[in-house]
């Protein structure tokens, strides 16, 4: 996956400076090491077989599986045999701005924003799209990659459709169980407020303030609707923006633990861990220097 649009930095891919979204055909006839990437990515299989390897184990591929991942997953390939990805990702900028709006779509909603963390996913959300599915995502991913011989500045709106429109194909395949009314006002509101200042020392009742809402049936609207009460809601996002920095910046784990509202070193290490499967020093060594893991010291906790 690389070209003027997407880079790779050791085993971080991310965005060079000519675009925010990327369509493409892949493929690999041998391992892909375990690397992650600074946007959503969405890999759908065109052909061939392989094993996806990820913090939730390793899935078997056929033609017609997709794997969606949020900004900061790490994952990679192996036992390759003609495997044919077809991946469009966009940037996580573009997700958090024009594309906020996603959140209170229940398809989208879902696909984007809550599916990939329920039942401890990580990040991570797998489907699979039937023949006729995946010939309309392909469809819409073609006109994305001819988009990017064309003026960004001029095709801007243009290729936000299409990835809307590749992105509903992926999303309708997990329609039939899914919730068919929009976000609860509420939910929507405790959301922005939660990512509008993340490092602020949150309460249910500050969150619950001027709702007109009890801190207990809070968290239960909110969890019905986002698969996970507030306080872990809030979690997820603070893992989100540190793994982010640990990527892009030269700033030390302790100043990015405190950035994102943990103070507490130990705390953030248990945090992190606990969501990347890595210390966040760890995390940082493998995908921007792309060196060994070297030991931790017994009073690292990082």
């Amino acid at each position: 996956m690389t070209g003027a649009t997407i880079e790779n930095k050791a085993t971080l891919v991310y965005f060079g400076d000519d675009s925010f979204a990327y369509a493409g055909r892949h493929v690999h006839d041998e391992e892909m090491r375990v690397h992650t990437h600074s946007f959503v990515e969405v890999a759908i299989v065109a052909g061939g077989t392989g094993v996806h390897h990820s913090l939730n184990g390793r899935q078997t591929l056929k033609v017609g599986d997709a794997v969606l991942l949020r900004p900061g997953v790490w994952h990679g390939y192996e036992e390759c045999d003609e495997l044919e990805l077809y991946n469009f990702c966009f940037s996580a900028e573009l997700l958090r701005r024009e594309l906020a709006w996603t959140r209170d779509d229940p398809l989208l909603g879902h696909l984007l924003w809550t599916g990939p963390y329920v039942e401890r996913r990580r990040g991570i959300l797998a489907t699979h799209l039937s023949g006729p599915e995946r010939d309309d995502c392909f469809e819409h991913l073609d006109a994305l990659a001819d988009l990017r011989s064309r003026p960004q500045h001029l095709h801007r709106a243009d290729m936000i459709a299409q990835v809307v429109l590749a992105l509903g194909c992926v999303a309708r395949t997990l329609g039939a169980d899914l919730r068919s009314e929009p976000l609860h006002p509420a939910a929507v509101e405790v959301i922005r407020r939660i990512e509008s200042d993340p490092a602020r020392n949150w309460t249910l009742a500050e969150l619950s303030e001027g709702l007109h809402l009890a801190p207990g049936y809070l968290v239960r609207l909110f969890k019905s609707v986002t698969g996970l009460p507030p306080v872990a809601f809030l979690s997820r996002h603070r893992v989100e923006l540190a793994a982010e920095k640990l990527l892009h910046t030269d700033q030390t784990v302790r100043a990015i633990a405190e950035s994102v509202g943990w103070p507490d070193q130990n705390y953030f290490a248990r945090r992190f861990r606990a969501h990347y499967g890595l210390t966040a020093t760890e995390y940082r060594t493998r995908f921007t220097r792309g060196k060994e893991l070297a030991p931790r010291a017994a009073d690292d906790p990082f």
